[in-house]
C-alpha cells in the first residue's frame, strides 16, 4: 500500500514512511520538474521514481537490520562457513 503512495502521491509516501528529509527533497523536485517538465515531460516522473526507490531501500534496510540482529541473538545458521 505504501508504494502506490508512494507513486502517485510522493512526498506523503515518504512521511508515512518515516523520511521527512526525502519528503522535502521530493517537495522540491516536484518544483524542479514541473517546471521543466514541460519541455521534457519525461521528468515528472522523477519524483514518484525517487519515492518509490526511497521507500523500497528504507524496507530492505529495516529487512537487513532484523537478520543482523537474528543473528546476533540466536548465532549464524547451521552449515555457515566461519
Amino acid at each position: 500500500m505504501i508504494y502506490i503512495l508512494a507513486a502517485l502521491v510522493p512526498p506523503l509516501g515518504l512521511l508515512l514512511n518515516g523520511q521527512p528529509f526525502s519528503a522535502i527533497f521530493n517537495l522540491v523536485l516536484i518544483v524542479f520538474c514541473v517546471l521543466f517538465g514541460l519541455v521534457f515531460p519525461i521528468l515528472l516522473l522523477v519524483p514518484s521514481a525517487h519515492a518509490l526507490i526511497a521507500v523500497h531501500m528504507k524496507r530492505e534496510d529495516r529487512r537487513h537490520r532484523e537478520v543482523v540482529e537474528a543473528i546476533r541473538q540466536h548465532g549464524p545458521p547451521p552449515g555457515y562457513p566461519r
